[in-house]
């Protein structure tokens, strides 16, 4: 199956519910400091609204939930990576998407036979404060050398105006948060990601 090339990222079922009938078909929830209870809520929410809509869901770092709801995808940073039981989400079937930063990580990334990779920040990120710098175009092209088939997903303040040069540089999908979650219209923003990468 092949993913979307735009790929935004949702903190909340309700953006969702905003979203996805404008034709988002690949998007990630990532809940974050919400009690166990709210987060098997919002993926079963998030679950049922991605089928409706023909839209695939990556649950960012709450696996267990992914597992206990029927999920297809889950997305584990580094940090995520410590904790995670790798082979009950493969026993699940669950397919797997890993961030990286540097190339130990992306080691680490693919010694686990991921489902797709993510590089970032491409450029500065407002979400957080990163101890990586922008990583830049020229990592992207060299992170796609080094992966090969495996599909690239750029992150990290990503905008309609960079996605070009990002998926010139070999990025197959771009990942935005900000560019759309800050906008004073976000549903007219997600229509022009929607242009831009289709």
């Amino acid at each position: 199956m092949t993913l979307d090339r735009f790929y935004p990222i949702f903190d909340d079922v309700d953006w969702l519910h905003r979203m996805l009938p404008l034709g988002v078909k690949l998007v990630q929830l990532r809940i974050k400091d919400q009690p166990g209870q709210i987060v098997a809520d919002q993926v079963a929410q998030a679950r049922d609204l991605c089928r409706e809509h023909g839209t695939t869901l990556i649950v960012n770092d709450y696996w267990q939930a992914a597992i206990d709801t029927g999920c297809d995808w889950v997305h584990l940073g580094q940090e995520d990576l410590d904790d995670a039981d790798i082979a009950a989400i493969r026993r699940a079937g669950i397919k797997l998407g890993i961030s990286t930063h540097d190339r130990g990580e992306l080691d680490r990334a693919l010694a686990l036979e991921p489902d797709y990779v993510a590089l970032g920040p491409v450029y500065p990120t407002k979400l957080k404060q990163m101890k990586w710098h922008r990583q830049g175009l020229e990592k992207v092209s060299e992170w796609k050398g080094l992966i090969g088939d495996l599909p690239l997903v750029a992150i990290g303040g990503m905008s309609v105006e960079r996605a070009a040069g990002a998926f010139e540089a070999g990025a197959d999908i771009v990942s935005v948060v900000t560019d759309i979650t800050w906008n004073d219209d976000p549903e007219n923003r997600v229509r022009d990601w929607l242009k831009a990468t289709r």
